[in-house]
Parts: structure tokens; C-alpha cells; sequence
């Protein structure tokens, strides 16, 4: 089963699904689903589309550089069959994709760092240009109906020990 790759957003193409268009020079283009036909068709280009792989690699938003993806690339020349090769291989796949999930998860958490205070920012300018929706405390005391109503709830008093003793 061949798994192609999408020219425009660069995304998995399964047997059977997507289009090819092929120029007149014999060159093949892929593409994944109609989304990405059309706008190969209207002469877009990948990297100015925000939803595309290319543009997300571009703008430092995906992990580009790094060697772990040496290992997917495609080889020109077939290995031989070696067992001991094969087994090796199968057992370093499973360190290697330990380690690009934690370097994921580390420029990850690079990319969000100031994202917190610039949410608290954003919040505090909001609140700022907003307070006239915020009503203040002396007006609902002013007016009842935006309170909520009080529910009496009966407590009950703790015994003393002079309680105790009289009965």
C-alpha cells in the first residue's frame, strides 16, 4: 500500500482517495481532497495558506529542523535484508519516536510561553473598555431584582454544658 503525499497541504493521500492531475510534461499532482484541487486551481500558493503544512513549517509554528526526521526520508537505493538489521531498526524506532515527541512537546511549549500574560493582557483591556456592562455593587443594592433572592435555612444551636447539666 503506497501512501502519497498531498502537493498542496502535504498531507497523507490513502489508495483510493484524492485526485491526480498530470500537465503536459508528464508531472503528477496529488492532491488529498477537492479543497486542495481548487486551490491549486485558482494558482494559490501553499505557503501564503494558512491551513497547509508548508505555511505552518514557514512561520515556526511546526518542527522543521530537526535530525530525528532524518530517519523518514526516502532512500534511492534498497538496503539488503539483514535479520539483525531489521530487528535493530525496529527496536530504535521506538527510542526515536520517544525522543520527537518530547522535542515536539518542548518547542510546543516554547511557542506558548507568553501566551498566558498576553491573555491576562487582552482580559484586563477587555475589563477596562467594558466596565460600564459591569454593574456596580451600590446599584444592586439599589435595585433587588438583580440579586439573587436569600434562602432562610434554620441552624440550630449548639448544647452547652450548663444545658446539659439542668436537664
Amino acid at each position: 500500500m503506497r501512501l502519497e503525499k498531498c502537493w498542496f497541504c502535504s498531507s497523507t493521500i490513502y489508495p483510493g482517495h484524492g485526485i491526480q492531475f498530470v500537465r503536459n510534461d508528464a508531472t503528477i499532482f496529488r492532491f488529498c481532497r477537492s479543497k486542495c484541487h481548487k486551490n491549486f486551481k485558482m494558482k494559490r500558493n501553499p505557503r501564503k495558506v494558512k491551513w497547509t503544512k508548508a505555511y505552518r513549517r514557514l512561520h515556526g509554528k511546526d518542527m522543521t529542523q530537526d535530525s530525528t526526521f532524518e530517519f523518514e526520508r526516502k532512500r534511492n537505493r534498497p538496503e539488503r535484508y539483514d535479520r539483525n538489521l531489521a530487528e535493530n531498526t525496529l527496536k530504535a524506532i521506538k527510542k526515536i519516536d520517544k525522543i520527537r515527541v518530547d522535542r515536539e512537546a518542548k518547542h510546543h511549549a516554547l511557542r506558548m510561553k507568553g501566551k498566558r500574560a498576553k491573555e491576562q493582557k487582552e482580559a484586563t483591556k477587555e475589563l477596562e473598555q467594558s466596565i460600564h456592562m459591569v454593574k456596580a455593587p451600590a446599584a444592586l443594592q439599589e435595585e433587588p431584582s438583580l440579586t439573587l433572592p436569600k434562602i432562610k435555612v434554620q441552624v440550630l444551636k449548639p448544647q452547652t454544658e450548663n444545658h446539659l447539666m439542668e436537664e
